[in-house]
């Protein structure tokens, strides 16, 4: 795991690399943190993930972006306390799927990788807010997942064992992740930068 991740720019700027074709094939490791990275999805407790009601719908959001989305495929993934890891395979064999009431079943489109972020966000964010409104005496937030995602393009046969190993592992070590909201070395980063997390 790397212990000393590079400082990353304070400001928006697009944390893509720059002039790649995110929608070629390939696999894609992305992390997604809860706005402010509070921890709304469970909570981890002796190594185990405990999901939360939000949490449940989280995973079940990500788990069905494949019966919508013709050539998006998952791989490992896991629903933190206040993010998720998960690795996505992009036209990788991509053939037709079931497609969300209104839109016509057929063959596979290209989409790109942050075109699949952005449909998980909205779905999520669409149906907390639903979840929320069930509840009179709370008071939904304006948002739910930080504007940005971090992302790593998996090019290695060894960098994807590697990180499917930290994905099943992620919740044996969370008192000693950086998104952990007590990290002893938080000061040390930039607060709300994606981070990668292990040596690729």
């Amino acid at each position: 795991m790397n212990k000393n991740p590079p400082n990353l720019p304070l400001n928006r700027r697009s944390l893509r690399l720059q002039n790649y074709d995110y929608s070629q094939p390939g696999y894609y490791f992305v992390t997604i943190c809860v706005r402010q990275r509070k921890c709304l999805l469970g909570e981890v407790k002796n190594g185990l993930m405990n999901l939360s009601a939000l949490g449940k719908l989280v995973q079940s959001t990500w788990e069905q972006l494949p019966e919508f989305y013709p050539g998006v495929e998952l791989d490992a993934f896991v629903v933190m306390p206040n993010h998720l890891h998960g690795i996505i395979a992009l036209n990788v064999g991509a053939g037709p799927r079931a497609c969300p009431p209104g839109h016509p079943r057929g063959g596979a489109p290209t989409m790109s990788l942050p075109d699949v972020v952005q449909r998980f966000k909205s779905i999520s964010t669409h149906q907390y807010f639903q979840e929320f409104s069930k509840n009179k005496s709370s008071k939904s937030p304006s948002f739910l997942w930080q504007r940005n995602y971090y992302e790593h393009v998996i090019r290695r046969d060894e960098s994807l064992g590697s990180i499917r190993k930290y994905i099943e592992e992620n919740h044996l070590k969370w008192d000693l992740d950086e998104y952990h909201p007590q990290y002893k070395n938080s000061t040390s980063r930039t607060r709300g930068s994606p981070l990668p997390l292990i040596n690729l």
